[in-house]
Order: C-alpha cells, then structure tokens, then sequence
C-alpha cells in the first residue's frame, strides 16, 4: 500500500516495561559470548565423573562449545557441574565451592544421584543438590552417556539465549529467592554436623533423629 504525497510513515512505538532494540540486541550479544566461552567446575565424586570425563575427551569433545578450559578454581569457573552422589559430609564443601564462583554462574546436575539421591535414600545422602546450590539443569541416567551431559549443556545454551542482563532476579543470591536454594549455608554446616563436615572437621553426637533437613533444630553449632 502506497503513501499518500506529503504523509509521514508511522515511527514503531516500543510499549511501556518491554526492552528497547538496544536492550535486546545487547542481551543477543553477551549471551552469545557467556554460552559459547564456559569454564566448568568439575565436581566428580563418583561414576557419573567418568562419563564428564568421556564428555571432555577426543571422541565427544566439548571444546566444540568452547568448553576445553576445566577451571579446578572456582573462581575461575562459571559452570559448576556436580556428576555423581554427594553426602552430607560434602554437602558444605559444595557450597563454599559454589559461593566462590563469580556472577554470572549455572549448574548442572549430572546423574540421578545429584538430581534426587538416586538409589542411595539413606541418611547420610544428600536427596537432590538442589536443597544445597540453585540447579539449572537436570541431567538424568546411572550413570548418563556423555550424549547426555552434552545435550544437557545444548539445554544451558539455550536457557542462557533466553536472559536478560536487565533481570536482576537471575543473579540473586538471596536463599529466600524464589528458585534459590532453601538452606542458608548456616543451616548445611549444621546439618552436616553430625557427619563430621569436611570444613570444619567436627563431629557432633547425641542427636535426636527428627525432620533434619527442614528443622535442623537438633543439630549443635
């Protein structure tokens, strides 16, 4: 349809709240950059560690997604990928590990044993790390293929595509937070307790078995 002699085209109106040109063209670029550069945090406690390692060897290879750097420092990591099962024991470890990490950071769950505790529903196992650090993505499998952690990583990438850097909610480290963990670090040190914690090297006994992990109220300092 032609315009009229002397008529203005219509300039497009952005609506009020949503994100400018600018704003969306910039999250498409940082995005972009954080998804294709990540520098995962290996944390491999048990078999599904040996699949992360096939993963990151020639036959599968995730340098392809410019993935070749394993950071063994968590400040220089912003991947935490936790394969295999994890204690209470651990369960203090893995947070400070996780609190070390600089923003902007993601995590993945590798293995049923992460995920939910897998097998092992005793005492003594952490039921699901998520009750520990905030999980983007579930990896399921005892343990899964590396086809697996690669697809679950082809899922990050695109959850990352998705941000915004205008969502302050997305760095949030509030444990309240909705999709944050549920247990202040406090809390995990006293849980762990009577598990003798790997950080402060200490052993608590005489406790009265009750709902620990949502009342750790029995559990000494």
């Amino acid at each position: 349809m032609g315009l009229g002699k002397g008529s203005r085209q219509a300039l497009p109106v952005v609506p009020k709240g949503e994100p400018s040109w600018l704003t969306t063209k910039l999250d498409f670029v940082v995005n972009w950059a954080r998804r294709n550069s990540l520098w995962p945090m290996p944390f491999g406690t048990a078999c599904c560690a040996i699949e992360m390692m096939a993963a990151a060897a020639s036959r599968y290879d995730i340098a392809r997604f410019g993935m070749e750097r394993m950071s063994f420092s968590p400040r220089q990591a912003d991947l935490l990928i936790c394969a295999g099962r994890v204690t209470y024991k651990m369960a203090p470890v893995l947070r400070r590990i996780w609190d070390q990490m600089p923003q902007p950071k993601w995590a993945i769950a590798m293995g049923a044993c992460a995920s939910s505790g897998g097998v092992f529903d005793v005492y003594s196992m952490v039921q699901g790390i998520d009750t520990i650090i905030p999980v983007d993505v579930y990896v399921p499998g005892c343990p899964p293929r590396p086809e697996g952690l690669i697809y679950g990583i082809l899922m990050l990438h695109e959850k990352i595509k998705g941000e915004s850097i205008t969502n302050p909610a997305l760095r949030a480290e509030d444990p309240d937070a909705a999709g944050k963990p549920n247990l202040p670090a406090e809390v995990i040190e006293q849980i762990a307790g009577p598990f003798g914690n790997s950080t402060k090297q200490n052993r608590v006994s005489g406790f009265v078995a009750t709902r620990a992990l949502a009342r750790p109220s029995d559990r000494q300092p």
